[in-house]
């Protein structure tokens, strides 16, 4: 019995520390990404580089032994392809939201997600209604999010149509993704290859449809140095890693727990992402419109705890106990590919 107590302590720790990791990486790549394009304005090319490093990175490290992957099949590609088709398109969106707006813009849209995430998992995947209070606390995201909206005084056009289309692209992601992870069987390294290999094979064709090539070749034919320099290496080179960082956390934090509670974890962890934005950039929202963004996030912790039951609390072990005392063979089963996973992929 002490022992089936010691593995759902790990288990619930082993849950956290996954959150915990997706939280930072969450928080540090809006403001790295900004960065990196900033420095190198090149949307496509910077994203293709970054799925480039993350299905690179998994293939390389899986052939020295340091990780497993599944291996790649025409089949299962088949079957994961709509799934990377949506998550391209949500990377594609939030790289051309951060290209024409802030981070604070970015963190506001981002904060909605949650809201519109609750609705579909119940509508679509038969989740159950979240209570009154959880609407509640989703209701003071949504306020906080219409107050920025109504003061900010960057507002274009251009930016709000991409904030739009990256709030309906990553809802969508959110949930989909959600349904492949539990339905498709892949361990947490296959699914980061998958994603980011069939994202690197589709990255041509917007190169085409968006006129980008003929950016970098003209840039390139040019000599200019402007894009091309160190400082926009560094950038490239940071978001890159943190690509493959979240690739790893996120999909992993998305077999813990549920979509919506995925979903504020990120949300609620922009705290550190806004107190980076307002050091380091010197545009960034008004004093009431950073009050209207810091509502949404404080919405989206009073979210998180509304939800707490998504992620075992420690309240619920000795119910987790009894749980696993019942079924003690396939805990077995489950903890031997949890710590083949960590063990191999230790980030």
């Amino acid at each position: 019995m002490a022992a089936i107590k010691l593995e759902a302590s790990k288990q619930y720790y082993a849950t956290s520390s996954l959150v915990v990791g997706y939280a930072l990486c969450s928080s540090l790549l809006a403001v790295i990404n900004k960065f990196a394009i900033t420095k190198f304005n090149y949307p496509c090319l910077l994203t293709t580089f970054q799925y480039l490093t993350s299905a690179g990175g998994v293939w390389i490290l899986g052939k020295f032994g340091f990780l497993y992957h599944d291996p790649f099949t025409l089949e299962t590609a088949k079957k994961f392809f709509p799934a990377a088709a949506v998550f391209y398109l949500a990377i594609f969106t939030n790289t051309n939201l951060l290209r024409h707006a802030n981070v604070d813009t970015f963190i506001v849209f981002r904060s909605l997600t949650p809201l519109l995430v609750a609705i579909a998992d119940t509508a679509f995947r038969k989740q159950p209604c979240p209570s009154k209070i959880t609407f509640l606390s989703l209701g003071i995201i949504l306020g906080g999010a219409v107050g920025y909206v109504i003061t900010d005084s960057e507002f274009t056009l251009t930016a709000y149509s991409w904030a739009i289309t990256y709030l309906i692209t990553i809802t969508t992601e959110m949930v989909y993704i959600k349904h492949m992870v539990t339905n498709l069987g892949l361990n947490t390294w296959g699914f980061v290859f998958y994603n980011n290999l069939l994202s690197l094979v589709m990255a041509p064709v917007f190169w085409v449809l968006t006129g980008e090539y003929a950016d970098v070749f003209a840039a390139v034919g040019l000599h200019s140095g402007s894009q091309f320099n160190l400082g926009a290496a560094v950038a490239v080179g940071l978001s890159c890693v943190f690509g493959l960082l979240i690739s790893f956390f996120g999909f992993a934090t998305r077999k813990a727990i549920s979509a919506t509670a995925f979903t504020v974890t990120g949300v609620a962890n922009k705290f550190l992402t806004v107190a980076i934005n307002i050091v380091i950039w010197d545009k960034h929202a008004t004093p009431f419109g950073l009050a209207c963004l810091l509502s949404t996030l404080v919405g989206g912790v009073l979210y998180q705890r509304s939800v707490t039951g998504d992620m075992v609390p420690l309240a619920q072990h000795d119910s987790s106990v009894a749980r696993l005392a019942k079924d003690a063979s396939r805990v077995g089963d489950s903890d031997d590919e949890n710590q083949t996973s960590s063990k191999n992929s230790d980030v």
